[in-house]
């Protein structure tokens, strides 16, 4: 028997150059000895790949608004999320799908869990998250304290959850975003269990110290996080990526959580089924 697990990274980036794929590819490899791995350039090439030869799917984070595509790739990536629930339905060897962001926001659209809407302003930096009473219970987040601290990037939001269509589907808010009293804005869901092997997050639980410098090589990107935040958040801000319990914590804990349980599902039905 094959004990080989295979992943299939779906890179939702359009092209763009990013630290994004780096790290998630990064963490990929630490489970090395037991997985293999291929990207699928979804948005460009509208590249994906055949259910039946993987067993693990990430889908990344991107730029650009989540509500449109060209018709194409966007058109076949809900198809091809159809296509991951109806298989496992009907198999017993069950398919693990991670959602990152753009993806995250294109699945709960989907899914028609709540709104995607355009934010009042740019979401940008070193954010707390907050786990719900679903989250604490959750394994994905497992090991990380309540709040735990996440990079987040972001133009839109996911807002007003449709809680029947949660109910009738079985989804659960699991993190939301920090409290902000002083504004009236509603705080927007940060990840979502949307069923027993679909998990999905709003921030970048990839994202490590460098992979967030490299965007502050640009010093106009340099200067545009300064005007929105000002000098002393942006100086608390790189304190926090140095922070051995903050987002280096994230980036070991979250997405290796993800992969040991649908990496340990696999392979315990797998054996199930050879017997």
């Amino acid at each position: 028997m094959n004990e080989t697990i295979r992943i299939a990274i779906l890179d939702m980036y359009n092209g763009e150059p990013n630290q994004g794929m780096r790290c998630i590819i990064d963490i990929v490899n630490r489970f090395n000895n037991i997985v293999s791995f291929k990207i699928f350039d979804v948005r460009r090439k509208s590249e994906l790949p055949k259910i039946k030869d993987f067993d693990i799917y990430i889908s990344s984070g991107g730029p650009g608004n989540p509500l449109e595509g060209d018709g194409v790739w966007d058109k076949s990536y809900y198809e091809f999320i159809d296509e991951l629930l109806l298989w496992n339905q009907e198999n017993e060897v069950k398919k693990h799908v991670l959602f990152i962001c753009h993806s995250f926001q294109m699945a709960c659209k989907h899914f028609g869990l709540a709104e995607i809407t355009k934010r009042n302003s740019t979401s940008f930096g070193v954010m707390t998250v907050h786990k719900t009473k679903d989250g604490y219970r959750d394994n994905l987040l497992e090991g990380l304290d309540d709040p735990f601290y996440a990079v987040d990037s972001r133009d839109y939001q996911v807002v007003q959850p449709n809680l029947n269509v949660f109910e009738e589907k079985g989804a659960k808010i699991i993190a939301l975003e920090k409290i902000r009293d002083h504004v009236a804005y509603e705080r927007a869901i940060m990840a979502v269990r949307f069923n027993k092997y679909f998990v999905g997050t709003q921030f970048h639980p990839e994202a490590d110290p460098l992979s967030f410098i490299a965007n502050l090589r640009s010093a106009e990107r340099r200067e545009r996080i300064i005007n929105m935040k000002g000098r002393k958040k942006f100086r608390n801000m790189l304190e926090d990526l140095l922070d051995e319990e903050k987002i280096y914590k994230t980036n070991e804990t979250l997405i290796p959580n993800f992969l040991r349980k649908a990496i340990n599902d696999v392979m315990k039905t797998r054996k199930m089924l050879s017997n």
